[in-house]
C-alpha cells in the first residue's frame, strides 16, 4: 500500500463535515506538526472515500499536497452509519458525480488492510511543488 502526495484541490468530497470537529483536528495537527493519518480516495475518479475532515483541514492551512492512499472498492467495504441508509459504492460513485454531499458520518468505508502511518512533517508538505507526485511506499 504506497502513499502518494497531492493536492486537495484534485480531492472531490462526498460527505459534509462537522466544523467543530474539523477546528479540534486542526489544532491537534497543528500541535503536532506532522500528518500522520492520510487521506483514503477511490484511485480513479479521486473522490475521498475516509478524511473529509482531514481534507478541510488541508483546505484551512492552504497545503499545496496532502498524504493520500489510492483505492478501490476490490479492497474496501462500504456501509452506512446510519441504520436508515444503505450505502454503496454507486451510490457514492453518483454523489461524487452529483457534485452532492453525504451529511456528516453517513459513509463507512472498512478497509481489508491497515492503514499506513505517514508522520510527514508539515513544512515537507509545502516543499514539492503542487505538480509534482510524490510516492513513497508504506
Amino acid at each position: 500500500m504506497q502513499v502518494c502526495l497531492l493536492s486537495p484541490t484534485c480531492l472531490i468530497p462526498t460527505e459534509e463535515v462537522d466544523p467543530y470537529g474539523v477546528e479540534a483536528l486542526q489544532a491537534q495537527i497543528l500541535r503536532a506538526g506532522c500528518w500522520t493519518v492520510p487521506i483514503t480516495a477511490e484511485k480513479d475518479a479521486l473522490f475521498v472515500m475516509d478524511g473529509h475532515h482531514r481534507l478541510a483541514v488541508a483546505h484551512l492551512l492552504q497545503l499545496p499536497l496532502v498524504p493520500v492512499v489510492l483505492l478501490d472498492y476490490t479492497a474496501v467495504r462500504v456501509e452506512s452509519w446510519r441504520p436508515d441508509q444503505t450505502i454503496t459504492p454507486a451510490s457514492i460513485f453518483a454523489m461524487a458525480r452529483s457534485g452532492g454531499k453525504f451529511p456528516c458520518k453517513t459513509t463507512r468505508h472498512i478497509f481489508d488492510q491497515s492503514l499506513p502511518n505517514c508522520n510527514l512533517p508539515l513544512e515537507s508538505l509545502h516543499v514539492l511543488a503542487p505538480t509534482e507526485r510524490a510516492v513513497a511506499r508504506a
